[in-house]
């Protein structure tokens, strides 16, 4: 009786409602993401309308006994509506709106039914956990017992036969989620099935409300938690899957970093790191960082260099890109030497000295092009990580490779 299964889900599912929240403020018009916040909410509201404490408080306030069940059973037809309505903006087509104000207009009509009959009917006693089965045979309450239940069977079995069919022309994190929404929506058929059971049992003489009092809330309760994961797994597997990507390719560039790492301090080129953030907010520091340090050697990058390791490995490997990554690798690492020791770099360049009137730190031969793209970095690293050029790559003669850039 104290209604715990029905708090905890619907804390679960308000939980739910409050992350996306922000989401639906930033994107009042969105009719996708309103019909996902309808779904959390008043499932939620079902939960919590139906526990026995709260049917008690409510019948209290209002002055009205067993007021609480209209009320649950408006909030379990509004649910309905909103999963419906959920499914065909999910599905999208050209007659979506039709179909959301017919979906809409039926279960309205619904929720009407149930205030009337209610009103009409007669239920002096109080019953927070089995009026279902203990109204089974009252005049217009059985009705409204009955209206809610069919409706609910109904939205239930369509949901589950819409999300579980069309699952399998999709793939990902839509197809999980729409197999998950299936379920939880067959769940919810089991809660209505359940509590119809039992109210015909009632009509036969029979008493079966342990169907209604203990069946029903166990599968309601497993299908809200099916549900709002069903909701939730197509929002949230692209971002996982960027932050994955993120992660990894944060990873990759450590050898080129780990290269400028000494520039980047002795400079300051480094953004300060950014502490509990995102992989994508950790790679763009670290992309950033990487690029600052590239744009300082600017004027240390040796262009005769570049052409010869590219030229080298392009006869080894015959591969442009893998060439154009093992050319840039050469040319960093050199060009980090030449600006720790701009004497010592100038030195160790071809012919053992500098051309005429070109000062230590000035490039050799024409300037090279745009700096490397995020592709082009991530191939870069992947050279150093496997061996980084040797400080005689700055002599290696034209058409011959160095170990570890072929």
């Amino acid at each position: 009786m104290n209604g715990l299964i029905n708090y905890v889900s619907c804390g679960v599912l308000w939980l739910c409602l409050v992350v996306k929240a922000p989401d639906l403020l930033r994107h009042r018009r969105d009719p996708y993401l309103g019909a996902i916040c309808a779904v959390l909410g008043l499932a939620g509201l079902c939960f919590l309308l139906g526990a026995p404490p709260t049917v008690g408080a409510v019948n209290r306030l209002g002055g009205v006994p067993n007021l609480a069940a209209p009320l649950t059973y408006a909030a379990i037809t509004g649910y309905c509506a909103a999963s419906q309505v959920l499914i065909v903006r999910w599905r999208g087509g050209p007659r979506v709106d039709r179909t959301v104000r017919r979906w809409t207009l039926a279960y309205a009509a619904v929720v009407l039914g149930i205030g009337v009959l209610f009103a009409l009917g007669d239920a002096p006693v109080e019953r927070r956990t089995d009026l279902d089965t203990y109204y089974a045979t009252t005049p217009f309450i059985a009705q409204m017992i009955v209206l809610y239940l069919v409706a609910h069977l109904t939205a239930a079995t369509v949901t589950t036969f819409s999300a579980l069919r069309w699952a399998r022309r999709v793939r990902g994190g839509l197809r999980a989620g729409l197999t998950l929404l299936g379920a939880g929506a067959l769940c919810g058929a089991g809660y209505s099935t359940a509590k119809l059971v039992a109210v015909g049992a009632r009509w036969s003489g029979r008493d079966w409300s342990a169907l209604g009092t203990t069946v029903s809330p166990a599968a309601a309760g497993l299908g809200a938690l099916l549900t709002v994961v069903g909701v939730l797994v197509p929002l949230v597997v692209p971002r996982v899957t960027e932050w994955r990507r993120a992660g990894r390719t944060y990873a990759r560039l450590g050898p080129l970093e780990r290269v400028l790492d000494d520039l980047l301090t002795r400079r300051a080129l480094r953004l300060p790191r950014p502490r509990f953030a995102s992989p994508a907010t950790r790679l763009m520091w670290r992309q950033t960082s990487i690029h600052n340090a590239l744009g300082h050697l600017d004027a240390y990058l040796d262009r005769d260099l570049y052409d010869r390791t590219l030229t080298g490995v392009l006869a080894a490997t015959d591969d442009p890109e893998r060439a154009e990554a093992a050319a840039w690798a050469a040319v960093i690492t050199e060009a980090v030497r030449r600006e720790a020791d701009p004497a010592r770099g100038v030195a160790a360049t071809a012919g053992g000295g500098s051309p005429p009137g070109v000062s230590p730190g000035s490039p050799v031969g024409p300037p090279l092009g745009p700096a490397p793209g995020p592709d082009a970095l991530g191939r870069i690293a992947d050279v150093l990580a496997v061996a980084p050029p040797a400080p005689a790559l700055a002599a290696v003669p034209s058409g011959t490779t160095t170990a570890g850039t072929a």
